[in-house]
C-alpha cells in the first residue's frame, strides 16, 4: 500500500534513517491517508533518542521530552518525533510512571489504543499493520490492541476515545472492547474535565452525534454528565413531540451543521432543563414550563464543571435561555427580543429553533414554521435598520445628559434606560435633537420626584 507523505515528513524521515535510525508516520495520519482524508497533522516514531532528534534539526521544541517526544519545526509546521518507547506502570489511570525506550517498532505500537492507530508507514517498509487494522478499517470496527481491560486501565479517557471514535467515522465499537468500557467506566472519573470536555465536544460536532447514547448505554455520561442520563430518562407526553427528551435532542443536533460548534453545544443543551422542570397534569400531558430558563443555568454550571472558556459558555447559554421564544410577530417584538438576548445570536437562533421544529410532532408544524420565519424577517428588518436595541445604540450617552444639568450617577442610567424604552417603542425617534428633548423632560420630570 503506497501513502503520499508529504515533503517535510519525508526529509524528517529521511534525515533520520540516513544517521542511522528507523523512522516511520505512526497513528492517526495513517490511519487518514488509508481513508483517503488529508491529515491534519503528521506524528513520527523513531528508534532516535530525542538527544539525537534535536542534534539532528536545527529548530526543535522540547514538547514532553521525558516521554520521548521532540517537536521538529519545519518553517511554520510542527511535527511531532517520539522515540520507540515501552510505557511503565499506569499508576493513576492516566499516565505512564516511566517509560523506556527502545529500538523494537512492535512493541511501540502494541502500547497504543486502537488497531486502526497503531499502523505505521515509511516509503521503504510499506505499511507496518502488525494488529491487523487495515482489516478493522474496512470492516468499520473500533478495537483496542491487546486486552481491552488492560488498554483502558492504562488511561481511561480511551473508553471516551472509542465513542468518538466511533462517532467520528461511523464505526461500530468491538464487542469485547465495549463490553470493557462498560465495565470499567467508573475509572473515568481518574480523567481531568479538560481532556473529557475535548472527547465530548467531539462526539457532539461529529457526523454521527447519536453515539451519545453509547455514553449513557456504557454508563460513562453517568460519571461526567448525569444530567444527560436524566435526559435519556424524561418522556415527552405532549402533542409536541414523539420522542423522548434525549431523542429529540439528538434530532436537533443532527439538525444543525457539525461546522457550527456553538450552535451544536446548544443544541445538546436546549432541553437539559427539561427533566427538571417536567409536570403531568390530570389528563396525562406533560408540562415543561421554565425549562429554558432553568436550562440555561444548568448549561452554565456543567460547562464550567468541564472546563469550558466564558465566551463559549455565556454564547451557549443564551441560546439555550431563548430557544423557545415566541415574541408577537411585530418588529417591536423583534426589538424587544433582541433587547434581552442580543443581536450576536439572532441567526444563531433561528438556526436552532428550525432544528428544534423540525425535531417535533407534525403538531402545528406549519403553523410554527411561518411563525419563526416572520420572526427571522422582522429580526433581519431591525438589524438591517441599525435600530436601537441597546444603550450603546442611543444617539446621545451619559455625557450629553450631564452637559442637560444631570449629575453623575445611577440616574444617568435610568435616564438612557427610560429613553431606549422610548424608542424601542418608535424607532424614528432615536436623534440626537429628539432624545435631548426627551430627556429634558425626564430631567424635569426627575426633579419634581420621579426619577
Amino acid at each position: 500500500m503506497k501513502i503520499e507523505l508529504p515533503l517535510d515528513v519525508k526529509n524528517i524521515i529521511k534525515t533520520l534513517e540516513e544517521n542511522g535510525h528507523a523512522a516511520y508516520a505512526v497513528g492517526g495520519c495513517v490511519r487518514d491517508s488509508i481513508l483517503g482524508e488529508i491529515p491534519k497533522d503528521w506524528d513520527i516514531t523513531t528508534s532516535a533518542k530525542p538527544e539525537d532528534v534535536k542534534a539532528l534539526f536545527k529548530k526543535t521544541i522540547d514538547t514532553g521530552i521525558q516521554h520521548g517526544t521532540v517537536t521538529v519545526m519545519l518553517g511554520k509546521n510542527a511535527y511531532e518525533v517520539t522515540t520507540f518507547r515501552v510505557d511503565g506502570e499506569y499508576l493513576d489511570g492516566r499516565h505512564p510512571k516511566n517509560v523506556e525506550f527502545t529500538n523494537n517498532l512492535s512493541e511501540d505500537l502494541k502500547r497504543r489504543d486502537f488497531t486502526i492507530n497503531a499502523m505505521a508507514y515509511n516509503d521503504d517498509v510499506g505499511l507496518v499493520d502488525e494488529f491487523d487494522g487495515i482489516s478493522d478499517l474496512k470492516k468499520g470496527v473500533i478495537k483496542c490492541v491487546g486486552e481491552p481491560k488492560e488498554r483502558f486501565s492504562e488511561d481511561a479517557l480511551r473508553m471516551l476515545r472509542a465513542i468518538r471514535f466511533a462517532a467520528r467515522f461511523g464505526f461500530a465499537i468491538e464487542n469485547k472492547t465495549y463490553d470493557a468500557i462498560c465495565e470499567l467506566a467508573p475509572t473515568l472519573s481518574k480523567v481531568s474535565a479538560e481532556r473529557i470536555r475535548e472527547e465530548f465536544v467531539k462526539i457532539i460536532c461529529s457526523d454521527n452525534p447519536d453515539r451519545l447514547y453509547e455514553l449513557y448505554k456504557t454508563g460513562l455520561s453517568k460519571v461526567f454528565i448525569p444530567e444527560w442520563d436524566a435526559m435519556e430518562e424524561t418522556e415527552q407526553n405532549s402533542p409536541h413531540h414523539i420522542y423522548n427528551v434525549a431523542d429529540h435532542t439528538v434530532m436537533v443536533i443532527q439538525g444543525v451543521e457539525s461546522k457550527y460548534k456553538i450552535l451544536r453545544l446548544a443544541a445538546f443543551f436546549h432541553d437539559v432543563g427539561k427533566p427538571e422542570c417536567k409536570t403531568t397534569d390530570e389528563n396525562g400531558r406533560d408540562h415543561f414550563n421554565g425549562h429554558p430558563q432553568v436550562g440555561a443555568g444548568m448549561t452554565g454550571k456543567i460547562m464550567r464543571r468541564l472546563k469550558f472558556d466564558n465566551n463559549t459558555i455565556k454564547r451557549v447559554q443564551r441560546l439555550v435561555r431563548f430557544h423557545d421564544e415566541r415574541p408577537g410577530n411585530t418588529e417591536r417584538a423583534a426589538r424587544r427580543l433582541l433587547n434581552r438576548m442580543g443581536s450576536d445570536i439572532a441567526g444563531e437562533l433561528i438556526l436552532l429553533k428550525t432544528a428544534d421544529i423540525l425535531a417535533q410532532s407534525d403538531y402545528l408544524r406549519e403553523e410554527k414554521v411561518q411563525n419563526l420565519m416572520d420572526l427571522r424577517d422582522n429580526l433581519e428588518s431591525v438589524i438591517n435598520k441599525n435600530q436601537a436595541i441597546c444603550i450603546k445604540d442611543l444617539k446621545i450617552n451619559g455625557k450629553d445628559l450631564m452637559n442637560l444639568g444631570l449629575e453623575s450617577g445611577p440616574k444617568i442610567g435610568i435616564v438612557l434606560k427610560e429613553l431606549l424604552n422610548h424608542v424601542i417603542d418608535q424607532p424614528q425617534d432615536n436623534t440626537r435633537d429628539k432624545l435631548l428633548e426627551l430627556a429634558r423632560e425626564i430631567i424635569e420630570s426627575g426633579e419634581e420626584g420621579n426619577l
